[in-house]
């Protein structure tokens, strides 16, 4: 049988058309990340966790029935690359993407996927990384800032019996600001306006907090906690100072000074506290985070530097899960499904979003304290009273 000129172009289009729904129903699962970049460290682990999750999945039989398949972008710590990264993996048939922890290199490529019909996942701890911020198919699967700042606080004051406190604030980024914020109200609420008996702010590039120190050493009574918001490398250099002038107060933090790689730059640290997503050194109260870490740790042939690399597995968990229920890749579909759970268990812990909400509140997380510059997990906890957003 012969087919003619008109035949033959049909055909094409017909194949054409065919490999293009086939690739259109991958499961295909963006990477737009700091991958180079000032950025990098604060990326690295949550990449690293996203990919242990798609291997997980896949042995597991992947996403409708189909193994997923990364596909990547380099935003070199730039965030406006992160709108041409979206479209790259996007125009490569991705259908979820995650974006940096911050909603500042989020949201670029967070406002193109959701102008795609595509999921936008992120770690930033900003609420606006969500419904009100990019949009209804945009989830963070951190806990708020504001949420970590008020956890805080109810721990310090219930679990320690702490009953006074001071606030450092490193003044440079939005999810420090926010963590002081909600710390400072909650702590007031259970104390009253004397149990804060003072408030300081400086830059993470400060090389010397001197005057911050000496108000705090000038206080009739020393406190019993400094809550401390900063990151490295401000952070730990704020640390150092206030031990160096005799502060013994305990000091608590947020996640943004995860991790032990900064503790040789603060001797002999003690009393010092941090919250986060789980602990990485083998004890956490979590059996599936204590898995985690270990299958971690046989991947990438070294420990984790921090405990973010649950937030990027969780991520990708969250996704198959949603894709799988709903039984289809489609960004609305998928979405219904992420806006109905419930303590959904991912291996950051119980998550629940709604369709108004995409970011958690009140799952617990874990809280590591320090002595002699040896970390240990304290336990998890979860918040009485989750403050506004």
């Amino acid at each position: 049988m012969k087919i003619g000129m008109q035949g033959l172009i049909g055909l094409g289009l017909a194949l054409m058309a065919a490999s293009g729904a086939a690739a259109a129903d991958k499961p295909v699962f963006g990477l737009v990340m700091s991958f180079s970049g000032w950025f990098q460290p604060i990326d690295a682990d949550t990449i690293a966790g996203a990919k242990l999750a798609v291997d997980d999945i896949n042995a597991a039989g992947g996403v409708l029935g189909q193994p997923i398949e990364i596909v990547q972008f380099d935003n070199k710590s730039d965030p406006p690359l992160g709108a041409d990264g979206a479209l790259d993996v996007i125009n490569k048939g991705a259908k979820a993407i995650l974006f940096p922890s911050d909603f500042d290199f989020g949201a670029p490529g967070a406002y193109v996927a959701q102008q795609n019909n595509v999921i936008a996942f992120s770690a930033a701890s900003d609420p606006k990384f969500g419904v009100a911020g990019v949009g209804p198919l945009a989830y963070s699967v951190s806990n708020a800032a504001q949420a970590q700042g008020a956890l805080m606080a109810e721990w310090a004051y219930k679990t320690k019996g702490w009953r006074t406190g001071y606030v450092l604030l490193d003044n440079t980024i939005s999810y420090t600001k926010s963590l002081c914020s909600s710390f400072a109200t909650r702590w007031k609420e259970l104390g009253g306006d004397q149990a804060l008996l003072g408030q300081d702010t400086f830059l993470n590039s400060d090389p010397s907090i001197a005057a911050q120190v000496t108000r705090i050493t000038s206080l009739p009574k020393p406190p019993d906690l400094i809550f401390l918001c900063s990151y490295a490398p401000g952070g730990p250099s704020a640390m150092r100072q206030l031990r160096s002038a005799g502060i013994d107060a305990a000091i608590l933090t947020g996640e943004s000074m995860d991790g032990d790689y900064w503790i040789g730059s603060v001797p002999n640290l003690s009393n010092f506290y941090v919250v986060n997503y789980g602990s990485k050194y083998g004890d956490d109260p979590d059996a599936d985070v204590n898995a985690f870490f270990k299958k971690f740790e046989a991947k990438y042939g070294k420990k984790a530097d921090v405990s973010y690399g649950l937030r990027g597995y969780s991520a990708v968990q969250a996704w198959a899960k949603a894709a799988n229920a709903a039984g289809s890749l489609d960004g609305d579909k998928v979405a219904a499904k992420l806006d109905a759970f419930n303590k959904a268990p991912l291996v950051i812990g119980p998550t629940t979003w709604t369709p108004s909400l995409h970011i958690a509140t009140d799952r617990p997380m874990s809280i590591i304290g320090v002595k002699d510059g040896k970390f240990t997990a304290e336990g998890r906890y979860s918040l009485d009273k989750v403050p506004p957003l």
